[in-house]
């Protein structure tokens, strides 16, 4: 490859053997060019560099064996198999292939010896491998051994290991590794890898001369670094392109805004005050606000973003605030329209449910300015919603909607206008590692303190043998004039089979409650079914909501005191808190019930022990991001966070605290290297975190 050309200019035509349909199995695994191939790192090593005798063999062990074969034959009635016997002297071992073709039987007829890779198993006639790699012997001498450690990659049908080992060797010897790195890192940016190139880390961990898992990790945590700090550097650039747009100066006048405040049913809180000063500077600026609002379950986020469409509308602007679901939208609607009224703020609603008229009169409402504040659900960035002065957009529970979702709704300013504002709110606190990495282009503002009066929820960790004893307890709650919620999960991915519990949940306590109003909310229900179930039993017109995990954002029954959640070990920590979050919302008691399958694995208790002690929801956050990782806490298609190739975002966290200030130096004193590190490591996968 000439030293012009970099490797991911290189296309998978230059590769021997890779015609046109293994180029299409290659681009499954996300190979496209040379540096691809070289990206797409062993999962794990064999070691086949010492031959073991047969007669030291040990189950359930990989071993590299050679043999004479004593006979090769197809058995079995039922299902039948292609057996090949071999010995070397010191004892034998079956070779078992269940998927065989004839030249294979014709094969191992034929040669007198081979050798074989696989792991050794008990079998019904004596120690066996099933499908092991093998390849005939021939001549007097045997092939020299391996020298390094074989490696074994991800791999997609119809793409063998040998197939993938001998296009990553034409790759290495393509893209010339003794040559200059041109994107070296500056020196003594990451001290612990000054030493160490792009190149030598590859070779490393395609080819390791022999089983050290140190330099191994070294290898992987050098490339981790680098993948780390160009993701970093695509969203800081993003967010410099975004600063150096204008947006409208939006402030509230000192008059109006107290006349706000003293039209509060409370006093704001310390941290309410202090986010809300932050965004107020932001707004102010004449530059785009990027701010994520981070705040527990009930500290008051909600205030926060009123103040927030207060300065704009003070200012001629219009806010567009999109919530996930039409009951948020709709509770939201009625909570900004009691607080802004007394500012003359005018408020519109439009979600799906709106329809003929009184669409077509909130429509031209939004058009002409008539109104300063627009809630609703995706509705808002339909073609048909035209704003007349968009300033400020607000995504309420923002990890429900995709990247793309958020982009259009900011995009419904005019082409030629000023940038709208953006706040992103999110009750499910995101631990520090995912903050630093996937939101780098939004400034962040976390309300850490709760508002006087918020009822401690008591969580009960309960095993489901218990559950007739909890059924007795609830008529007793019923019977105080209070209301409950009953959660259905299930581990399968089934929807249908979740809607079928909870289903038989409803049913059962029914049965057992004869006279209690029991209503059933699920995800096949339609959006009109799931509002009308909801506006239900927010208006105490039942007693029991069974619904499986839908209830988990935005639903505020002030009544709703206590909540029991069945196989709880089977929901991530920040779920749980979320769900957990829909009691302790009105006066009175409010309890959680864990209603657990016993027995219970050590991580399960773990878990319920965590949600039991704790009901900080950035603790809680940390501790479900250390036991799922990143891509299960917040839902990577959703948020449009990066999936990394080789980084981790839970082993490599410490290396996640040195790439912002690293990020930063490359930015000022070698911007030539940024867009090629964005290129090497984000490439088609960029996204914007940010919009």
């Amino acid at each position: 490859m000439p030293k012009s050309r970099r490797p991911d200019q290189v296309s998978l035509d230059e590769l021997q053997g890779a015609g046109e349909r293994t180029q299409v199995r290659l681009n499954k695994l996300g190979i496209f060019n040379l540096q691809d191939l070289l990206l797409h790192l062993p999962i794990r090593y064999e070691d086949r560099t010492r031959l073991t005798p047969l007669c030291a063999l040990q189950p359930g062990q990989p071993a590299l064996v050679e043999g004479d074969v004593e006979l090769a034959d197809v058995a079995g009635s039922a299902r039948r198999a292609l057996i090949c016997r071999i010995s070397d002297g010191t004892g034998f071992l079956n070779l078992r292939f269940f998927h065989f073709r004839p030249e294979q039987l014709r094969t191992l007829t034929s040669v007198r010896r081979i050798r074989c890779f696989g792991e050794v198993r008990i079998g019904a006639h004596g120690l066996e491998m099933v499908h092991p790699e093998y390849e005939a012997l021939t001549g007097t001498s045997s092939p020299p051994l391996e020298t390094g450690l074989t490696p074994v990659y991800p791999t997609t049908d119809g793409l063998r290991q040998q197939s993938l080992r001998r296009f990553v060797d034409q790759a290495l010897r393509l893209a010339e590794p003794d040559q200059e790195d041109p994107l070296r890192l500056p020196p003594r940016l990451a001290p612990e890898f000054d030493a160490m190139s792009w190149w030598d880390a590859v070779r490393c961990l395609h080819r390791p001369a022999a089983a050290c898992p140190a330099a191994l990790e070294r290898a992987r945590r050098r490339l981790a670094y680098e993948e780390l700090l160009a993701h970093h550097l695509s969203l800081a650039r993003f967010r410099q392109e975004i600063r150096q747009r204008s947006a409208p100066a939006l402030s509230t006048d000192d008059t109006v805004k107290a006349t706000f405040q003293s039209g509060l049913p409370f006093s704001l809180t310390r941290a309410q005050r202090r986010v809300i000063g932050e965004i107020e500077t932001d707004l102010r600026s004449g530059r785009p606000m990027l701010r994520l609002l981070q705040g527990d379950v009930g500290s008051g986020k909600t205030i926060v973003a009123a103040h927030a469409a207060l300065a704009a509308a003070s200012s001629g602007w219009q806010t567009a605030l999109m919530a996930p679901t039409e009951l948020l939208a709709e509770q939201h609607f009625h909570t900004f329209t009691g607080w802004l009224r007394s500012c003359g703020v005018s408020t519109t609603l439009l979600t799906g449910r709106l329809k003929g008229q009184s669409r077509k009169e909130a429509l031209a409402a939004i058009a002409n300015g008539a109104t300063g504040l627009v809630i609703g659900t995706h509705a808002l960035f339909q073609e048909s919603v035209e704003f007349h002065r968009l300033g400020l957009t607000i995504i309420d529970e923002q990890h429900r909607f995709g990247v793309h979702q958020r982009l259009a709704l900011r995009d419904k300013a005019h082409p030629d206008a000023a940038l709208p504002h953006q706040l992103v709110m999110t009750a499910t606190p995101i631990p520090r590692t995912l903050a630093i990495l996937g939101y780098a282009d939004l400034d962040c503002s976390i309300l850490d303190e709760l508002p006087p009066g918020r009822t401690p929820v008591v969580t009960r960790v309960i095993p489901s043998t218990r559950r007739g004893e909890i059924v007795d307890r609830i008529a007793a709650w019923i019977a105080g004039g209070r209301q409950a919620y009953w959660v259905c999960t299930l581990i399968e991915e089934s929807e249908a089979l979740q809607c079928e519990a909870a289903a038989n949940t409803a049913a059962s306590l029914a049965q057992a409650l004869p006279g209690l109003r029991i209503q059933l909310l699920h995800g096949r229900m339609s959006a009109a079914e799931k509002d009308s179930v909801m506006r239900a039993f927010k208006a105490g017109e039942s007693d029991i909501l069974v619904a499986t995990t839908v209830i988990e954002v935005g639903v505020d029954v002030p009544n709703a005191g206590l909540m029991i959640i069945e196989n709880p070990e089977r929901l991530g920590l920040a779920q749980l808190h979320q769900l957990r979050g829909r009691v302790g919302r009105g006066p009175g008691s409010a309890y959680c019930i864990l209603l657990y399958q016993p027995p219970l694995s050590t991580i399960g208790r773990e878990r319920l022990k965590i949600l039991k002690q704790s009901s900080n929801g950035f603790v809680i956050a940390e501790k479900d991001l250390q036991q799922r990782g990143p891509g299960e806490f917040l839902g990577v298609r959703q948020t449009g966070l990066a999936r990394f190739r080789i980084a981790d975002l839970t082993r490599d966290a410490d290396l996640i605290e040195t790439v912002g200030a690293s990020a930063e130096h490359v930015l000022k004193h070698h911007p030539e290297l940024v867009t090629p590190l964005i290129d090497r490591w984000v490439g088609r996968g960029l996204h914007y975190a940010g919009a």
